[in-house]
Formats: structure tokens, C-alpha cells, sequence
């Protein structure tokens, strides 16, 4: 499996999950996917990853760690029904300012009502942009993070620059997404598990198993732990490092501009 995550990382722009497509063409695939699943997502992932999601996205903002002080200022990409977002403003003490970024404005609407909701609107705005070129100055953020959202992109490499771009000297990148499981026992049971089950609890609860059969074989094609690291130094990020979580099925890589 590593070598088919090696060889189709460089291929990801070309590909919507295993089905090649013309240049140019995923990115409006991938839209269609996430206006259909935008209202039962996070019901699906808690029904996909057995509600660990919710532990790894705990992870990802301990280990970012934002301080509690006014101005400090995150970009969560991708993250449209605020998952992450919200929870970097209650572990800053609501001190901290999240500007979410999605592509897809069904999710961004979900997500601005579950921020009326949680009564955090005026720590949370939302910004409907393409993650390959981002409307903001250079140096804009002190953070930019992004979970399940980067294999998605069509260009991973731009997205990479421009991420290193926003980031403020100082900066932090975090990055959560499904990976390589490094446990062979789990490995088949999760294989089965995602081809089998997944899109037929798409098509049970969702009304739709083939836009999670594309998620599961996009998390196929994404790059290994090691590969996906080297893509985030080549954009020049330091001190790169990951961890995974639950045997590899999701990992969190990090780097930071220095």
C-alpha cells in the first residue's frame, strides 16, 4: 500500500479517488461531493471513525496549544461546519480569532449556523476561497490548520505554499488526516471496514454511498506519513514532524516557519 501512496501522491490532481480525470475537472467533482454530504457530515464521521475523530481533532488544538491572549489569529482550511475552529476559540479561553476557509459554501452555511449556535460568532468568521490561493496578505496568521480537508485539494502543493505564505514568521502548521496504518492486523480490518461498510452507511444514512466510496479511496491515494512530510519541508516549513493516532488511521503533521 505505501508504494501505491507513494507513486499516487504525485498523481492527486489527476485523480478522483481511483477514477483518473482531466486536469482541471476534480475540483468541481469534489464540490459536488461536499454540497450532497454537507448536512449529515459530522454524523458520518462519527459513524465512519467510530467517534475517534472527535479525539484526534482534541489532539490536534492541544497540541497547537493557543495561547489566551487577544490578536492571536488562526486560519482553519477547509473546516466549513467549524469543528476545529470552535474548539481553538474555547481552548484560548475565546480570546483567540478563527477565520474558516472552505471551498464548498454548503459547508461554510452549516458551519455558520452551529457558530450561532455556540454563541462564539464573534470569534469565528467564514470566507468561501480556494485553499490553492488564499485572499489574504502574506504574514497574515500565527496558525493555520487544516483536518480532512488537504487530500481534497487538487494542486496539495500549492496549498502547501500558500499556507506557508499567510503564516506570520513564528508561524504553525498542523495538518490532520487519514494515513497509513502501520499495524497489519489493523490494517485489514480497517480496509475492510472502509470499502465494505463506509458506503453503505453513506447510502443508509447519508442518501449517498458513492460520494463516501470517493472519500475512502481518496484516503487511499493520499501520500504515506513520510512522503506527505517531505511535500510540507519542500514548501519550506521546519521542523517537521508527525504523530499518528489509532495505528496510523489518521496522523498530524507539523511544521513551522521559522
Amino acid at each position: 500500500m505505501s508504494e501505491q501512496r507513494a507513486a499516487a501522491g504525485e498523481g492527486m490532481r489527476t485523480s478522483f479517488g481511483f477514477r483518473p480525470v482531466a486536469d482541471g475537472e476534480k475540483q468541481g467533482l469534489v464540490d459536488t461531493v461536499f454540497h450532497r454530504v454537507a448536512e449529515r457530515y459530522d454524523l458520518m464521521n462519527d459513524l465512519m471513525s467510530g467517534g475517534l475523530h472527535r479525539l484526534w481533532k482534541d489532539g490536534m488544538v492541544a497540541w497547537l496549544n493557543p495561547p489566551k491572549r487577544a490578536g492571536w489569529k488562526a486560519l482553519d482550511v477547509a473546516g466549513g461546519t467549524g469543528d476545529i475552529a470552535f474548539r481553538i476559540v474555547e481552548a484560548s479561553n475565546r480570546a483567540a480569532h478563527v477565520t474558516v476557509l472552505d471551498i464548498n459554501g454548503s459547508m461554510l452555511a452549516v458551519g455558520q449556523d452551529r457558530a450561532t449556535r455556540r454563541h462564539v460568532a464573534e470569534n469565528v468568521d467564514f470566507v468561501e476561497a480556494n485553499a490553492e490561493e488564499l485572499p489574504f496578505a502574506d504574514n497574515s496568521f500565527d496558525a493555520y490548520t487544516i483536518a480532512f480537508g488537504i487530500r481534497n485539494v487538487p494542486r496539495i502543493d500549492a496549498a502547501l505554499a500558500e499556507a506557508y505564505r499567510v503564516l506570520k514568521p513564528g508561524g504553525r502548521f498542523l495538518c490532520l488526516e487519514f494515513s497509513e496504518v502501520e499495524m497489519p492486523l489493523l490494517d485489514r480490518a480497517y480496509e475492510a471496514w472502509s470499502f465494505n461498510a463506509i458506503p453503505r452507511i453513506g447510502g443508509i444514512v447519508a442518501g449517498d454511498p458513492d460520494s463516501y466510496r470517493y472519500l475512502v479511496e481518496s484516503i487511499r491515494k493520499f501520500p504515506n506519513q513520510a512522503n506527505f512530510a517531505a511535500m510540507i519541508r519542500a514548501a519550506g516549513f521546519d521542523r517537521v514532524t508527525w504523530r499518528n493516532y489509532s495505528g496510523g488511521i489518521a496522523a498530524l503533521h507539523s511544521g513551522w516557519k521559522l
